[in-house]
Formats: C-alpha cells, sequence, structure tokens
C-alpha cells in the first residue's frame, strides 16, 4: 500500500504524520519504507536517528521532481510505502497522487489551513482521473486538547463541504509528546504516552481498514 502524506501549505504535521505512520508500522512488523520527497529532509533525518536505535528498521529513499517511477518500483518490494511531501503544490505531490492508493491531507484547525482545500481538491480530482485507485482523506491535527474550544467542530463542519476527502473521525491533538519522540527517533505509538498511543491507533485503524 502506497499511503501520500502531503498539503499545500506547511506547519501542519505533515512530517510528523508521516513519520508516525512510517513508526507504527515498523512497530507491528511490517516491512516498511519511508520516502522523503521533502527538501526539508525532515523525514530522512528522523530515520537516520531511528538507526541508532534497536528499534524496529524504517527504510528510507530520498526522491525528488518526478517520484512516481520509484514508488511503483518500491510497491514490488515493499508491503507499506509512506510518502512524505513538501507542504505546497508540487511536482513530489503530483506525481506521488499518481501511484498513491491513498493520500491523506493533514490540516490545523485554521482558516489558512482551510483555504487551501479547494484547490488541492481540484489537484486531486485531476490526479484520480488517471489514478481511480486514489482515496483523498482530511485528518485534522494540531487541534487544541482544551475540550471546550469549538475549532474542531468547525474544521469538520467546513471539511464536509468537499466530498472529495473522506473525513478522518480520528484528530490528532497538539502534544509534546510527538516532538520529544521525534527527537529520539521513535513514534508516539513506541513512547509511554497512553492518551497518544490512543489516539494514533484510532487513526490507524482508520487508514488501514
Amino acid at each position: 500500500m502506497i499511503l501520500l502524506i502531503g498539503s499545500q501549505k506547511g506547519g501542519c504535521g505533515k512530517s510528523t504524520i508521516a513519520i508516525n505512520i512510517a513508526a507504527y508500522l515498523a512497530d507491528a512488523g511490517k516491512d516498511v519504507v519511508l520516502v522523503d520527497a521533502d527538501r526539508q529532509q525532515s523525514s530522512a533525518n528522523w530515520v537516520k536517528d531511528r538507526d541508532e536505535t534497536s528499534l524496529n528498521k524504517v527504510h528510507c529513499v530520498q526522491r525528488y521532481d518526478d517520484v512516481k517511477t520509484t514508488l511503483k518500483d518500491l510497491y514490488t518490494r515493499y508491503e507499506y510505502i509512506v510518502v512524505d511531501v513538501a507542504g505546497h503544490d508540487s511536482k513530489e505531490l503530483r506525481t506521488a497522487m499518481l501511484a498513491a492508493d491513498k493520500i491523506i491531507v493533514p490540516f490545523r484547525p485554521s482558516q489558512f489551513d482551510l483555504d487551501t482545500l479547494p484547490h488541492l481538491t481540484e489537484v486531486i480530482e485531476q490526479a484520480q482521473s488517471f489514478n481511480e485507485k486514489l482515496k483523498a482523506y482530511g485528518l485534522l491535527t494540531l487541534a487544541p486538547t482544551h475540550p471546550t474550544v469549538s475549532e474542531v467542530q468547525q474544521a469538520n463542519e467546513y471539511l464536509s463541504d468537499f466530498p472529495t476527502f473522506i473525513a478522518l473521525q480520528s484528530i490528532i491533538h497538539d502534544r509534546k509528546i510527538y516532538r520529544d519522540s521525534i527527537s529520539e527517533g521513535k513514534g508516539v505509538i513506541e513512547s509511554n504516552n497512553l492518551k497518544a498511543r490512543d489516539e494514533f491507533n484510532a487513526l490507524m485503524k482508520e487508514i488501514l481498514k
């Protein structure tokens, strides 16, 4: 399965989600490769840190520009391919969509993030005309943990206006443990933070079903 994590805006936790998906799959004993197609190289640097630990292996490939052929080749050799692309409308994003099974689009509960969805919808629908298997999921990230904040509800209501996206019920909250785990080459699933582990487990059950 090829899982693409992409968006048109930085700062939405895109690389964090990609890294944690790869860690989840590796922890489950799956054969997984993380494709870093973002020139900031956040995912590749995390893999280097992980290689210094005794945790289950996550393979890593760095590719830029047209990544479609690379993804199709990796598909013949790995059970799961997780793709991290830059947070803008890039060649990497568009070509990865032509090979991916699923694109997960992280977005924060902010108007700036929500304003990117109309154009991204057009880009995804264009890709789906060439890759009919591609499914798009909207994932609310960096959500406030305070239960009285209404931003989460408002963001999900906005997402419902875009039927191209399947709205994931799972929400990734703004938790320090995500940053701490990355600095150790881990995913939150490998941490002792029960709330973070539970919410990421719930997310993966939705993505993989």
